[in-house]
């Protein structure tokens, strides 16, 4: 039996076993590429909701994980050196599950670089604009009288979903055929601009044909159903 003790995330989200790998998240876009994955790869893990409303990432013990305060994080009993390892940062969970299970990024070093650079696509760009796109148009953002920042990142946005179009317009998924953790990193964000966010029609995100065909069919697949909803929310 692993021993997490070390960690003190375990004291205030304890371990119903600490041989499995522990996820400290919520179903945001950020949240979901990590339990996605986990439900693709078929790992094994405990899943722990963890209530951004009410600062629990801003407590010592998450902080204690993740000093940025950030979901999502995970803890694993069985990291590369054969003892727990924590992770944060989505992205490189996604590179690191991928790594340890062998599943959705190519050995082959060109297309595992060419994915990667997709990944990091969402991380740079289309993370932070769609949020901010979000913030301005969905939350406390739209009070704001001065409409510039508004239509600032719902241009940027709508220019991103054109470099999605124009990739998707040849490829199925992100990467060609395969379905890769490209396909999951982005998914979610752009189900969460045109669900959530509610800025479909402020986008104009019915020109965007290619990118609705490929969030239709990853929208299919029974780990991306599953995985929206983990964990829970309390």
């Amino acid at each position: 039996m692993a021993d997490l003790s070390n960690f003190p995330i375990t004291a205030k989200w304890p371990a119903k076993n600490p041989d499995v790998l522990q996820l400290y998240s919520l179903p945001t876009p950020n949240g979901v590429k990590v339990s996605i994955m986990l439900e693709e790869i078929g790992l094994p893990y405990e899943a722990h909701s963890i209530n951004i409303g009410a600062n629990e990432t801003w407590t010592p013990e998450f902080l204690s994980l993740n000093p940025n305060g950030k979901i999502p994080a995970i803890l694993d009993p069985h990291g590369p050196d054969g003892k727990p390892f924590a992770l944060f940062e989505s992205g490189a969970i996604l590179v690191y599950l991928a790594e340890k299970s062998g599943k959705f990024l190519p050995a082959d070093p060109v297309l595992k670089y060419e994915t990667m650079q997709w990944v990091f696509f969402q991380m740079a760009a289309i993370g932070p604009m769609f949020g901010q796109l979000g913030y301005f148009h969905k939350f406390a953002g739209k009070e704001i009288e001065d409409k510039r920042p508004l239509k600032r990142y719902t241009d940027e946005s709508a220019r991103l979903l054109g470099v999605l179009d124009q990739r998707l317009a040849t490829h199925a998924y992100l990467m060609g055929e395969g379905y890769t953790i490209a396909d999951i990193a982005i998914l979610g964000w752009v189900r969460n601009l045109v669900g959530f966010y509610g800025a479909g029609e402020l986008v104009g995100y019915e020109r965007f044909k290619n990118v609705q065909r490929w969030l239709e069919d990853c929208l299919k697949r029974p780990a991306v159903e599953r995985g929206l909803h983990i964990p829970a929310r309390g």
